[in-house]
């Protein structure tokens, strides 16, 4: 009886090397594919917590402000200084208000300062009845915001922004402040502002 053996046929060294060197690329576009969409992803991200950040900053000093004492209160302070880090504006405003998280009346104070190249805004918050000497002892300090390219806090005067103010001098509450907010996203300057009408004191 004649039969034939039949005999299974392999893959070749060639067509192996063949198949490795395209699974490779595959899976090399594929990791770049994920790779290229995680950093938009986590760039997105960044750039939203930040302007969440901004946000939520502008929002909170617009209550505070809002509630400032008022300039007919001998002991209220509203006052603001122009000043600025490397040509940046960094304003520095200190006014007493109602803030979260302490009870009545507030001394705080908003201000940038620069660590190792990095602006961050702070805010200071004490008694407003501290004294200078004892303020260090009753004085809570917190950073609010990273990677502040500028901080602008301004009071219309007539028909103009200026950027110092004091009631000390003024004797009166101002009817509109401005304060704006920048920090880079995306290597570009982004910026954010809010105007506030202080309520303080005025008819409703």
């Amino acid at each position: 009886m004649n039969g034939r053996i039949g005999c299974s046929k392999g893959f070749t060294l060639i067509e192996l090397l063949i198949s490795m060197v395209m699974l490779s690329i595959i899976l090399g576009a594929l990791y770049s594919t994920f790779f290229l969409s995680h950093r938009a992803v986590t760039g997105m991200d960044e750039s939203l917590l930040k302007l969440q950040e901004m946000r939520m900053f502008l929002d909170t000093m617009s209550r505070e402000l809002d509630s400032f004492s008022g300039a007919e209160n001998k002991n209220s302070v509203f006052k603001i200084e122009d000043r600025d880090i490397y040509g940046k504006h960094a304003s520095r405003i200190k006014f007493t208000s109602f803030s979260p998280g302490r009870p009545g009346l507030s001394l705080i104070t908003y201000y940038i300062e620069d660590r190792s190249g990095s602006r961050t805004l702070f805010k200071k918050t004490a008694g407003a009845y501290a004294r200078d000497d004892d303020e260090k002892n009753d004085t809570n300090t917190a950073g609010m915001i990273e990677g502040v390219e500028a901080f602008t806090v301004e009071v219309m005067s007539g028909k103009k922004w200026i950027k110092t103010w004091d009631t000390a001098e003024t004797k009166n509450t101002p009817q509109e402040i401005r304060v704006t907010i920048s920090a880079m996203i995306k290597d570009r300057p982004v910026s954010m502002y809010e105007t506030i009408r202080p309520r303080i004191g005025k008819p409703l």
